[in-house]
């Protein structure tokens, strides 16, 4: 008989064979939740397994954007961000975006293109090429923002412990703000400011956003700033629709895998009610080419969406979800999402090869008896090294590395 305290819906093991443990709960507790809140007892027991309060059993199921929107002013330097860039943008000062070729660095880079637009502004962004500049901020990408007028980078989901770039970025003359959620060290770099949950001395309690999260929150607080300002009265400008830019913040979040619990609930939640509304062009259009008819849910993000943006940056066109989630004209976002759709399809190609090519490799070897399988070959596709080392976990269950060859530096190994 399976045991009660660690089957799920009477099945003691998943669909991958994984063992379920459903964390221990008191059950005077869970029968209290069910009752009070009209639940299935699987779910209370999960609710009570996981200590979540009886007084916040509802916000932590059906968070509001009115009771529990925090104050974004709550992270570390975001009120004096938002008040000075304000303040720039007022004088003229011209904005440009850098962004991780990830959909959590499309779909910030994304946000404050939108944003900026609203404000009749256009402002230019930067992807680098996944394999041939890698994964953070470069000279020579500063440098074209520059070239194009930039003054002032956002940098998005990077950009943390880029101490030297950084510096760099500085000496040029670029005011930068960076907008990160990856640990931070206790130094920081010289940016003008910095702006992480993670960062050692924010008290915010907002550890889980993803960059998506964290840029949106910056536009809250600048929207704010502005209107305080009068700045939207003296431009005869309507305010920023801040909830417009929910649908991609949502995206972002679960594609990026970042713990969807506290604040993330509830951008989740709000921003796949926005994108059932489907005013992104770039979203509808990718809906469209991936066969997602009925409102868009997290499956349909984390599998359907989130795999095509990324796409892109696998085969040389970094930029191209970025672009796509930044469109208004229907027309150019559908041919972008086509695009963007044989990306895709040339990725499974590509990603089918290098695990043929593995699993003759680990079979031919007995790699799969080994506690742990680590595989390698010059000739395999960098982009895909992760992808292919979750299959292999999964088919052979154990934990898997897959070793590729830079080609942004000769001689350079990289592991998955």
């Amino acid at each position: 008989m399976n045991d009660p305290g660690s089957a799920f819906l009477n099945v003691d093991k998943s669909v991958m064979l994984a063992r379920w443990m459903m964390p221990p709960a008191e059950m005077d507790i869970v029968e209290r939740i069910a009752r009070q809140y009209d639940l299935p007892e699987f779910i209370a027991r999960m609710l009570a397994g996981r200590n979540v309060p009886l007084d916040r059993i509802e916000p932590f199921l059906y968070p509001t954007l009115a009771k529990d929107f925090p104050d974004p002013c709550s992270l570390a330097s975001m009120e004096e961000a938002a008040a000075w860039l304000a303040g720039a943008i007022d004088s003229g000062r011209k904005i440009g975006v850098f962004g991780d070729f990830d959909v959590d660095g499309a779909t910030s880079s994304a946000i404050f293109v939108r944003f900026f637009r609203y404000l009749g502004l256009e402002v230019p962004f930067y992807i680098p090429d996944r394999l041939k500049e890698g994964y953070g901020p470069n000279i020579g990408a500063l440098q074209s923002l520059k070239e194009q007028g930039a003054e002032i980078i956002l940098m998005c989901d990077c950009g943390t412990t880029s101490f030297d770039v950084i510096a760099q970025g500085a000496a040029m003359g670029l005011d930068i703000v960076i907008l990160d959620h990856h640990e931070a060290e206790e130094k920081l770099p010289a940016a003008k400011y910095v702006i992480n949950p993670k960062r050692k001395d924010d008290i915010s309690g907002l550890r889980m956003l993803a960059a998506c999260g964290v840029s949106f929150m910056l536009c809250v607080a600048l929207n704010t700033k502005l209107r305080e300002s009068g700045f939207y009265e003296k431009r005869g400008l309507a305010e920023v629709p801040i909830k417009s830019l929910l649908d991609l913040v949502a995206l972002g979040t679960v594609c990026d895998m970042v713990p969807l619990v506290g604040v993330n609930r509830l951008l989740v939640r709000s921003g796949f009610e926005q994108m059932a509304k489907h005013k992104n062009a770039g979203i509808k259009a990718l809906c469209e080419v991936s066969g997602v008819s009925e409102a868009p849910n997290a499956y349909h993000a984390g599998f359907m969406l989130g795999p095509r943006i990324n796409a892109g940056s696998r085969v040389h066109k970094a930029w191209l979800g970025a672009k796509l989630l930044s469109l208004d004209d229907a027309e150019e976002a559908r041919n972008i999402a086509f695009t963007l759709n044989d990306c895709n399809d040339k990725r499974k190609g590509i990603e089918k090869d290098m695990l043929d090519s593995a699993y003759a490799m680990i079979e031919g070897q007995g790699l799969q008896e080994r506690p742990v399988i680590i595989v390698g070959h010059e000739d395999w596709h960098p982009g895909l090294s992760g992808l292919v080392a979750g299959r292999i976990k999964e088919r052979y269950g154990r934990p898997a590395c897959v070793i590729t060859f830079a080609k942004s530096q000769e001689g350079i190994m990289e592991g998955r």
